[in-house]
């Protein structure tokens, strides 16, 4: 044991009337989600597209799913946000009056992916003649201005919130830092990628906490395919949840169940044999996931599902174990009848 006033300084409480975690060298986080719908919303409603040929403009976001935060850990800044955006736009030939509507749909603006490789999914209301070129021109030309808007949302979040995130120590008080040279000194963009080959060995991001690992059987009568089915098949998802759902079905597609109250993505699929999950509740820590394993065996007629969750949460065990059995056995059951019994 450290001897008194020979403590790592990092760890010294100073005497300053913000707080005691001195330069917020534990975690703390600032939410975004809020400010992040207002700033999406400001910078896609009543955008422009317009080439010789037509003029197009966004007319409304209709919605905007998901959450944004800022993240500091030890003097370093890291950003989290995911997004599913919706909304709606119409166009005009230049050589018409005719007025066509659409709609588009931004699925993956996140920090997993670099603001030119943001989709931009655009449909129209009627897919004939000038409905089509003003489609296309949404696609072609409005994608990338849209892309660029998202650049602009990425690199407002990150001024807006770096600011009073990182603290300065009692010696830095009248230092003055812009908030580019906080950025540049300390920003530290997050890639959630799980590696499946060692996934186990990576049970945590940004802090270490205390694990267990879930080992769960349950039998279902119906055969291996359907039940398989009922875990990748996104209508069936939302029939036993009970709620819409983000299910994207295919290797580093996004989960996101229950209004976010689960969320995930998909790391590996053998089709009716074994599903590989990224996994995590709402009220687990920040940014930490789980891994969830579920194989599906075939056992006299019905299915046994065996399930593997690595990294849970000590504090969360109980809880991860009553929330299979209740939100996903029981449900399950009950809305396609694959048990006579419910446990």
């Amino acid at each position: 044991m450290a001897k008194w006033g020979e403590g790592d300084p990092r760890w010294i409480v100073e005497e300053r009337p913000d707080a005691t975690n001195v330069n917020n060298w534990h975690w703390t986080e600032k939410n975004a989600t809020n400010w992040s719908k207002d700033k999406l919303k400001e910078l896609l409603t009543g955008l422009v597209i317009e080439t010789e040929e037509g003029r197009c403009e966004i007319t409304s976001v209709s919605s905007i799913e998901g959450e944004a935060s800022a993240n500091n850990r030890k003097a370093k800044l890291i950003f989290f946000y995911e997004w599913v955006i919706n909304g709606e736009w119409s166009g005009i030939m230049k050589e018409s009056d005719k007025k066509y509507k659409g709609k588009f749909d931004v699925p993956n603006l996140s920090e997993e992916h670099e603001p030119d490789e943001i989709d931009v999914n655009v449909s129209v209301e009627k897919e004939k003649d000038d409905g089509l070129k003003l489609k296309e021109i949404m696609r072609k030309t409005g994608t990338p201005l849209m892309q660029k808007q998202f650049a602009t949302y990425i690199k407002c979040l990150k001024e807006e919130y770096s600011q009073n995130v990182i603290l300065p120590t009692k010696n830095q008080a009248n230092e003055k830092k812009t908030t580019e040279e906080v950025l540049n000194a300390k920003v530290e963009m997050s890639k959630m990628v799980i590696n499946s080959s060692h996934a186990a060995d990576k049970t945590s991001v940004g802090v270490k906490i205390d694990t267990k690992t879930v080992t769960l059987e349950e039998e279902f009568v119906c055969a291996p395919p359907q039940l398989y089915r009922v875990f990748t098949d996104k209508e069936m998802v939302q029939a036993f949840t009970g709620g819409s759902a983000i299910y994207e079905v295919e290797k580093g597609g996004r989960i996101s169940l229950m209004n976010g109250y689960v969320t995930g993505g998909f790391v590996e699929l053998v089709p009716e044999e074994k599903i590989v999950m990224r996994w995590r509740l709402k009220t687990w820590p920040d940014v930490h996931f789980s891994e969830v394993t579920l194989e599906f065996k075939e056992k006299d007629g019905s299915t046994l599902l065996k399930v593997k969750q690595t990294g849970v949460p000590s504090s969360e065990y109980e809880k991860t174990i009553e929330g299979w059995k209740v939100n996903y056995w029981q449900r399950i059951k009950q809305t396609f009848g694959f048990g006579s019994h419910i446990f």
